[in-house]
């Protein structure tokens, strides 16, 4: 009696303990979850310098931070101040527009009798925008330390590979077979959709360029990488991008330039993102479609921009332990 008493406390007590953690660290969570997506991704190149070259952990360790920092941070943030001057040099006639739009909501009015401008409508717009505004200054702001966690947890991770892979794979409930599974699982996973998702948008933000280009779209370039960062929006993706660009075209009164961008984007950027995405699934980790779509929408909810890569593994790693549970007590009581 008294041992059921001491696990259920110590049990009780590990919960508590790891709630106060887990609460008190979750604003360092995008820290963590890129440097264990970074630690995927570089493992085999840290095995390859410690067990082959015969390097010391921490030399081979800042060897690979520094590939991380050259080949990923430097370019991330770089990106990042190019988009920013883009967006200041952006010169849009805003007299013409606003007239153009003046003439399009009362045209809206007198064929529906909708009034697009009533107060709800502005309140709620108003809304969506403030709340867009607050998320892109938190992200921003948030950037640096998001490196600092990142690079910083990265670097024990890679020192300490061993004993923390051998503890991690020690606390798991499962037989040998299972073990590996849900190791392999997590592997295939992160790694596909570390690799996917950004080869994806660079591929989808160079065909938008063109189309952009083309259609006579000011500052090209800078809608094409957001709509490659757009594409990691579940369901409306690109749209979110291309449509409004083709309304502005339509409004503006290149109506020729409004449909050719229209079909441009329906006919090549969506079945293109559809045979790409389903290439790169079946090749890096064979995931159902739904399950990354579902995922997504679940990770981003859950983890913000992380959750692109670990939405799709909750999902598939919840699959995974619903058919281990079948296999080691359903089918085997049958």
């Amino acid at each position: 009696m008294k041992e059921k008493y001491f696990r259920y406390s110590l049990i009780v007590l590990i919960i508590f303990f790891g709630w106060l953690v887990i609460s008190g660290l979750w604003s360092f969570v995008n820290g963590v979850l890129g440097a264990f997506t970074l630690y995927i991704l570089v493992r085999g190149q840290m095995m390859h310098l410690t067990e082959k070259r015969k390097m010391k952990n921490v030399t081979a360790a800042i060897l690979i931070l520094l590939e991380v920092f050259a080949c990923v941070l430097v370019p991330i943030y770089f990106l990042v101040w190019l988009l920013i001057g883009r967006i200041q040099d952006i010169n849009v006639d805003i007299s013409q527009l606003v007239t153009t739009v003046q003439h399009f909501i009362a045209l809206i009015q007198e064929k529906t009798g909708y009034d697009v401008l009533s107060i709800s409508n502005i309140e709620t717009a108003t809304g969506y925008a403030t709340k867009a505004l607050q998320f892109i200054i938190g992200q921003v702001s948030g950037l640096v330390i998001t490196t600092v966690v990142m690079v910083f947890l990265l670097y024990f991770m890679l020192i300490s590979r061993k004993s923390m892979e051998s503890y991690a794979y020690s606390l798991l409930p499962f037989n040998e077979n299972n073990k590996h599974a849900v190791m392999g699982e997590i592997h295939n996973m992160v790694r596909s959709n570390a690799i996917g998702i950004p080869l994806l948008a660079i591929i989808q933000g160079s065909i938008a360029i063109i189309g952009y280009w083309a259609a006579g779209v000011p500052s090209p370039f800078l809608f094409g990488v957001v709509t490659a960062f757009a594409t990691i929006v579940p369901i409306l993706g690109t749209g979110l991008v291309w449509a409004p660009l083709v309304v502005y075209l339509a409004l503006t009164g290149n109506w020729v330039a409004a449909i050719g961008l229209a079909v441009y984007c329906i006919v090549i950027l969506i079945n293109v993102d559809n045979v790409i995405r389903f290439v790169l699934q079946k090749k890096l980790a064979d995931t159902h479609p739904l399950i990354t779509v579902f995922g997504v929408i679940l990770g981003l909810n859950i983890f913000g921009f992380w959750g692109v890569i670990f939405g799709p593994l909750l999902m598939s790693m919840f699959f995974l332990l619903i058919s281990i549970f079948k296999k080691e007590y359903l089918d085997n009581k049958a």
